[in-house]
């Protein structure tokens, strides 16, 4: 789909305005999670404070500023439709209350499908000197040659990618903690797992997805014909081996709709056997999801 960037919705963050760049602060540091958050659950902010947890002594020793955010699409390419994005933002919204992360809104708005490859692209030219990194689960990044032009994320974004098997049992224990050298293992097992042209920028190191670009190469850049990481550095990828909370969105919304009954949230969040969605729920986000009557069956709707 042709790509035309409009600097209305490349900046949108909700909880700080970045249209103004102050060009002698050092580069930032930005990631984000994308995903349709359909609805935003525990294992999506697992993944985006992680992140953050792990940046943010990097960040502070640099002297950089640090965003981590959510990125809700418009619609995915993959999915016939999804819910209103008022409520997905909003559900957003009570998910990050009291947390450093933020939310970007730069695809939320526009006609679908849009492609993360022009969202990156969109990124990269609005930010040409800062670090850029795009989260994912391992089971987005291994299908990336199905994706648009998805192996040429890695010209304009580093990759950070996460352990998540969205076939694994949700209720599972994912919190068992690897020694060195399982993970090295299990770093190994999963970049096998790549498409081949990206193993190679594999990196063993989240400092190296921050590293600053060659200025001179960037301030010689031509934005309009070569927008890329090749430019200045080669994009790396690396691959988080912490185990992450094995459930998804889909998984959460097929409990949601077999509901027969509506109990106070006080009695929801305290025996989750009733409804194990709750389970991986912000509080205020289920609330929100029984007021409006959200993915329930059809007597509840």
């Amino acid at each position: 789909m042709p790509y035309s960037a409009q600097p209305t919705y490349l900046s949108l963050d909700s909880k700080k305005d970045a249209h103004s760049i102050d060009k002698n602060a050092a580069p930032a540091i930005r990631a984000y999670l994308g995903g349709s958050f359909d609805p935003v659950h525990k294992g999506h902010l697992q993944m985006a404070m992680y992140v953050y947890q792990t940046l943010r002594p990097i960040a502070e020793q640099q002297q950089r500023m640090l965003q981590v955010s959510l990125l809700p699409n418009a619609r995915s390419p993959f999915k016939d439709e999804s819910t209103d994005p008022e409520h997905r933002l909003a559900m957003l919204k009570l998910a990050t209350q009291n947390t450093p992360l933020q939310i970007s809104e730069l695809e939320l708005w526009q006609t679908p499908p849009v492609y993360t490859i022009d969202s990156v692209r969109a990124l990269r030219q609005r930010y040409p000197n800062n670090s850029l990194i795009f989260i994912m689960g391992m089971d987005s990044a291994r299908s990336l040659d199905k994706w648009r032009d998805g192996l040429q994320l890695s010209d304009y974004v580093n990759l950070w990618i996460f352990n998540r098997d969205d076939c694994a049992d949700p209720i599972a224990n994912h919190q068992t903690y690897l020694n060195k050298q399982s993970m090295k293992q299990e770093t190994a097992v999963l970049q096998a797992q790549l498409p081949i042209t990206l193993q190679r920028i594999v990196t063993d190191s989240p400092s190296a997805l921050v590293a600053r670009p060659v200025q001179n190469a960037i301030d010689n850049m031509d934005l309009k014909n070569s927008m890329n990481l090749k430019n200045s550095y080669q994009g790396r990828i690396y691959i988080d081996p912490r185990p992450v909370i094995a459930v998804s969105s889909t998984q959460i919304r097929q409990q949601l709709a077999q509901l027969t009954a509506v109990q106070p949230i006080n009695v929801i969040m305290s025996h989750t056997a009733f409804n194990p969605s709750a389970k991986w729920l912000k509080p205020a986000v289920y609330q929100y999801i029984i007021a409006r009557k959200l993915y329930s069956a059809a007597q509840f709707r």
